[in-house]
């Protein structure tokens, strides 16, 4: 029987955004997932603090095989994060494996107090969880060791112009040049949300499981054969998440080698599949996994995302609160 739980509708209640970033704003780092070598956590987080940024002292925790903890360390780090009144910003140390063993029990109190939190690949789980629980609007961007280290516009860092919006623009909405092509040309508008594919696909059939109906949905991963790209995606289509999005941003995949000569790379892959729903599509923007300077995107958000050229993803409400 499918594990399930209600969850909450558009109409429930709105997102809820974390305060902006300013000048001299704490940042705490927090590890939900594996560890990271120190050397690339002092990179980040002197890339941090060019940002006129704070970052926090924060616990180092003895690695338990592939997890930077136990599943009780980083879950009360988590948590203490959040309740810290001299935190203004969480930010990962790096993905890897191990975020979703936080969330079974996982209650944050005052909720509607949303507080900054960035990061990506396997910060998905989290990210998923504080939208379907709490409508709390996150950032899928660089980490610390995972991007920040790399430094702005350099292979496998990140895109500073992005970040610079999405932590400190509370007045508008931005245009995010998505450097992907066009897959299937149109403009669609819709709240944002996603992240990397394999972690939204595991949270079908757990009490989080994202809700995609009118969403502008963002897909990505790295490492994975075209084959594997098919079946998650097929999965995700026989689940019914493609069956109301308004729109889809795919990255650009890198290190997804076709198995066999001649047989389908990623792209055609998504083309194949896609197609059919007769939604705007762009596919390969450096989002999430790349190996080009990585771009922020917040999740939450209404967006338009526009398919044509490059593409272009308009975020249309901030990402913070005054």
């Amino acid at each position: 029987m499918k594990a399930s739980a209600p969850m909450q509708t558009e109409s429930a209640f709105a997102a809820r955004k974390p305060r902006e970033l300013r000048a001299n704003s704490a940042v705490l780092p927090f590890g939900p997932a594996s560890p990271a070598a120190p050397e690339k956590v002092e990179q980040g987080l002197r890339e941090l603090q060019s940002f006129g940024l704070r970052t926090l002292d924060h616990a180092v925790r003895e690695p338990q095989g592939f997890v930077a903890g136990s599943t009780e360390q980083r879950r009360n780090d988590f948590l203490q994060g959040l309740a810290r009144n001299d935190v203004d910003a969480l930010v990962a140390i790096r993905g890897g494996y191990g975020s979703n063993y936080l969330l079974d029990g996982l209650a944050i109190p005052n909720p509607e107090q949303a507080k900054l939190l960035l990061g990506y690949s396997d910060l998905t789980s989290l990210q998923i969880f504080v939208w379907q629980r709490y409508r709390w609007v996150t950032l899928y961007g660089p980490m610390i060791a995972a991007g920040l280290d790399n430094g702005a516009g350099n292979a496998k860092g990140y895109d500073r112009e992005s970040l610079e919006a999405a932590l400190f623009t509370n007045n508008e909405g931005w245009a995010i040049p998505l450097r992907g092509e066009t897959m299937i040309a149109g403009e669609a508008e819709g709240r944002v949300l996603g992240g990397c594919m394999t972690l939204v696909e595991t949270t079908l059939g757990t009490p989080w499981e994202l809700e995609t109906r009118g969403a502008i949905l963002l897909l990505e991963d790295r490492g994975m054969k075209p084959w594997q790209v098919d079946r998650a995606l097929m999965h995700l289509l026989q689940a019914g998440k493609f069956a109301e999005v308004r729109g889809i941003l795919l990255g650009d995949f890198p290190e997804t080698p076709a198995t066999v000569p001649g047989s389908p790379t990623v792209r055609e892959v998504c083309e194949r599949i896609l197609r059919p729903l007769g939604v705007p599509v762009v596919f390969g923007a450096p989002v999430g996994h790349t190996m080009r300077p990585m771009l922020t995107v917040p999740l939450g958000v209404r967006g338009r995302l526009i398919a044509e050229g490059e593409g272009v993803l308009q975020i249309l409400e901030p990402a913070v609160s005054a």
